[in-house]
């Protein structure tokens, strides 16, 4: 928590056998840093810390020395060196761990459920899951499967195959609809495969079941989709809203970031 001038008011921890107040200070620094004060003067430190001009200098040069802080005489900024303090935790985390916290997020910011799901043969299964609300007569877990083509995660994850396992899984998925408003072929399934791989997510309109709309985002480790996410909406409930498309949209960009931020997680992991 911080005050008006932005600094930190939050109590200090009390001091122990155990507690390293020096430490506590150095993080306190760097903590400091964010997004909207990437570069600080020393002064401006020293208020966002609570410290001394004379100790915020001491810590900041030291933090120079050590190669997590840069400084150009006047003022300091952060280095890439510093991600390496998260390394170590984010290694340590597997994919449903690193996506649950975003999928909290967005599913806090849009009040609508979230998911994440891998492929596994020719099904998808969830494998974390926020809900918001239930929307399907079906009770959706971790542990839950689909068949791949009827849904928007299964899309997105079938799309980003290589050739040739794509190829394996056409020859041997039963392609059929699930509602009257879903695809019933291989062809009509690769029509739409290209165009999920062309704009980089997926719409599902009722076709998994009648009310239900997701869309769906791929989550990269590297060069690679693991897996995907998705956001569930009532189609009742989009269809009411002033422009459906642009909210659609406005959908779509959401859960595009949140895959972005969980895949920057998963290779930051390594």
């Amino acid at each position: 928590m911080t005050d008006a001038a932005g600094t930190d008011t939050r109590p200090a921890p009390q001091a122990g056998d155990q507690y390293v107040q020096s430490l506590a200070r150095g993080l306190a620094v760097i903590r400091a840093f964010d997004a909207d004060r990437p570069v600080m003067t020393l002064t401006e430190v020293a208020s966002r810390t609570g410290l001394t001009r004379a100790t915020a200098r001491r810590f900041l040069h030291t933090l120079v020395e050590l190669g997590y802080v840069r400084t150009d005489g006047k003022t300091f900024a952060l280095t890439a060196k510093v991600l390496q303090l998260g390394y170590a935790y984010l290694s340590g985390l597997s994919l449903p761990q690193l996506a649950q916290p975003h999928l909290e997020e967005l599913s806090l910011k849009l009040g609508e459920s979230t998911s994440a799901a891998v492929l596994d043969g020719t099904d998808i299964a969830y494998i974390a899951r926020v809900t918001s609300r239930r929307i399907m007569t079906v009770g959706i877990t971790v542990g839950t499967r689909f068949p791949a083509y009827a849904t928007s995660m299964g899309r997105v994850l079938l799309a980003y195959l290589p050739p040739a396992d794509l190829k394996a899984y056409l020859a041997s998925a039963e392609v059929r609809p699930l509602t009257p408003r879903a695809l019933g072929s291989v062809d009509q399934l690769v029509a739409v495969l290209d165009r999920v791989r062309a704009q980089g997510w997926c719409l599902l309109n009722q076709e998994l079941e009648l009310g239900l709309m997701s869309v769906a985002a791929p989550v990269y480790d590297g060069a690679k989709v693991v897996a995907a996410v998705n956001v569930s909406l009532q189609a009742q409930s989009v269809e009411a809203k002033p422009d459906p498309q642009a909210y659609l949209a406005s959908v779509a960009q959401e859960i595009v970031a949140t895959a972005k931020l969980i895949s920057a997680d998963l290779t930051a992991r390594g």
